[in-house]
């Protein structure tokens, strides 16, 4: 069954309207396909009429709707081949962020990202796609690998931000995103990000410091959640969505402010809706970016990847 947001609901009235005369067709004893398809119009054009015009607010709910694609979705969809790598070889496998060895349109690629899980035991599993400091050192060790032997690098960011517990403190949290970003930034092969859902902070920045960064439409990415900056400057998360607009956190403003390089359009109604339609044009994209820094030096990724980042502010 399809999860609808609040502000699909009357879309959803009129999807299950249009499944229940389905059904009530298939007995053949009336005719009703001219309501049906009349039903079906009038819910397309609902659906093309609301998400022309998302706020900020609502961009944020389907960036994180639970039935968006996910790592796994996109590894599975993006690459021919991918063996996963597991661990920092300091203290744990944070499974929060999954990276390892893949193949994309024939190129070997070193592929990470965050995942969230998409049931309760696979949520809990991940952690809800917040790492700890261990995850971003599995991410530093597995950028070096890539460096290494001369991989691309693409990163798929999707989290909510860092896990804030106290533990996460204790092992070093803000240590490891520093160095996970610093390595990013160090990279002398070519490093594409793609935020794909939710880019919460310096949990998203961590592995997002590239020389392409690459935006769903629906995506999000600011230094914290709006109901967070709501509690901060308004003492209360009722304020989320005056801060979601205030915040421009939506694809079109960061590439306006020149965070985001490029907006990858999703399918009407986001991608939850047709996850492959997505992954396909996530992939298209990704390719064409890693061909056009393919030929690039070391040294000019260096300095792309910094000029980037100062110009930004």
């Amino acid at each position: 069954m399809r999860n609808f947001l609040d502000f699909e609901k009357p879309i959803a009235e009129l999807e299950t309207r249009v499944a229940e005369l389905r059904e009530t067709a298939s007995s053949g004893e009336i005719d009703i396909g001219a309501e049906i398809e009349r039903l079906e119009a009038k819910a397309a054009r609902l659906l093309k009429d609301t998400y022309g015009r998302l706020t900020p607010w609502q961009k944020t709910q389907v960036a994180r709707h639970p039935d968006r694609p996910h790592f796994k979705d996109y590894a599975a969809g993006l690459a021919s081949e991918f063996m996963p790598l597991a661990g920092d070889r300091g203290f744990a496998d944070d499974q929060a962020i999954v990276g390892g060895l893949a193949r994309i349109d024939g190129r070997r690629v070193l592929l990470i990202g965050h995942e969230k899980g998409d049931d309760t035991a696979s949520r809990l599993r991940h952690n809800f796609g917040m790492a700890k400091p261990e995850g971003y050192r599995k991410a530093i060790r597995l950028m070096q690998l890539a460096d290494r032997f001369g991989l691309p690098v693409v990163s798929l960011v999707d989290t909510p931000g860092a896990f804030p517990g106290v533990q996460a403190e204790e092992r070093g949290q803000a240590e490891a995103i520093a160095r996970s970003t610093e390595q990013c930034l160090a990279l002398r092969v070519p490093l594409v990000a793609a935020v794909v859902g939710e880019g919460g902070s310096g949990g998203a920045v961590a592995i997002a410091a590239a020389n392409r960064v690459l935006m769903f439409e629906h995506a999000v990415y600011s230094v914290i959640s709006p109901e967070g900056c709501a509690s901060i400057l308004w003492r209360t998360a009722d304020k989320a969505a005056e801060a979601a607009e205030a915040m421009r956190i939506t694809a079109g403003d960061l590439k306006a402010l020149g965070v985001a390089d490029r907006i990858i359009p999703e399918p009407l109604g986001g991608a939850h809706r047709a996850p492959a339609e997505a992954i396909a044009s996530l992939k298209e994209a990704v390719v064409q970016e890693l061909d056009s820094l393919s030929e690039a030096s070391a040294e000019d990724l260096l300095r792309q990847r910094r000029d980037k980042f100062l110009a930004i502010g």
